[in-house]
């Protein structure tokens, strides 16, 4: 009896598998290959949302995070403690953010700093960078962009921060306000209102940044990139053999979509400093004449040099004109600083 109820299940298992094979068999998928492929692709692009770099509001739906702040360190001194953390929202792009706060100030105020390309981290690492940037009782924050320094590798070879321009600035944008949602879940520090410097493609960064992102209430911006028909076309960061395909019509409206020179009048209700140096090699005069023109009345302040620049760098240093917007006292400059580099 036992024996006979045995065969009796493994006929009907039996029976039931060559139903499902020949559905599967007469199914167009299994009839066409390409079909099932293609079914599958469009499964995972429903799975996994992509970034949109067109948006300059971060799409916290499809960046989520990954690592949301590992600490790989950190330094006490006399005067700040230095932290190292690491956040990830992107498969293989993690970001080290450094952390610097001051000792003087229990709960300090934000100030991010982002340089232009091809700056590494290495200066956030610095004792007189750090001294510097937290004299005035600020916790200063440091970052590299989208395909810079660390950030560049995994990515081919042949692409790079210009040739994915609009990716470099669009996903370094929603960086910034990632990075912002992550400093305001620490605790410590005071994220409501907060400062950014940028430098080069940091200062382009920051001003996309700012009109996306109502928390970046003061900027300092030296020598933004921007303009990017003009900018592309003489820029000596452009390799000649290949500025041809970055002046193509696709490749400028793409571009066109993360022009800071579009968005800079629209941050007229910031405190707004965008400082240029006239013999910056960098930018082409045509492209730094639009960048001024687009710039808040009242908000330029041009030097012939860096000679000039660094005679007015002895007064406020780094942090001290940003400090002044949030109505902090400046501190003076320690012996010797001003002749530093910011």
């Amino acid at each position: 009896m036992f024996r006979s109820v045995v065969l009796l299940i493994i006929f009907c298992c039996l029976k039931a598998s060559g139903s499902i094979a020949q559905q599967i068999e007469q199914s167009p998928a299994a009839a066409d290959p390409a079909s099932a492929n293609n079914s599958l692709s469009a499964a995972q692009s429903l799975a996994r949302p992509t970034e949109d770099w067109t948006k300059l509001p971060v799409d916290r739906a499809v960046l989520k995070p990954l690592l949301a702040g590992a600490s790989l360190g950190k330094a006490d001194t006399p005067s700040y403690t230095r932290e190292l953390v690491r956040l990830e929202w992107r498969h293989g792009d993690p970001i080290d953010l450094y952390v610097v706060k001051p000792h003087s100030v229990e709960k300090p105020r934000v100030v991010l700093y982002l340089y232009s390309f091809p700056a590494d981290i290495d200066r956030f690492q610095d004792d007189g960078w750090c001294l510097r940037a937290t004299r005035e009782g600020m916790a200063a924050v440091g970052f590299v962009s989208a395909f810079t320094g660390v950030r560049f590798r995994g990515h081919a070879m042949k692409k790079w921060f210009i040739s994915e321009l609009q990716e470099s600035m669009g996903s370094s944008t929603h960086d910034v306000q990632l990075i912002l949602d992550y400093l305001a879940a620490r605790g410590d520090l005071s994220t409501d209102r907060v400062g950014m410097f940028g430098q080069g493609s940091g200062a382009s960064i920051a001003i996309l940044a700012a009109v996306a992102d109502p928390r970046i209430a003061a900027l300092d911006l030296l020598n933004p990139w921007g303009d990017w028909p003009d900018w592309l076309k003489t820029s000596p960061v452009v390799p000649e053999e290949e500025r041809a395909k970055y002046l193509t019509p696709e490749f400028l409206q793409k571009a066109s979509i993360v022009d800071p020179v579009a968005y800079l009048p629209q941050l007229k209700d910031r405190a707004l400093r965008v400082l240029q140096i006239m013999d910056d090699p960098n930018t082409p005069p045509a492209a730094r004449d639009k960048i001024a023109a687009a710039v808040p009345r009242g908000r330029l302040v041009q030097y012939k040099d860096w000679a000039a620049h660094r005679d007015a760098w002895r007064v406020t240093g780094l942090s001290g004109w940003i400090a002044a917007q949030f109505g902090m006292k400046p501190q003076p400059l320690a012996a010797g600083a001003a002749n530093r580099l910011p």
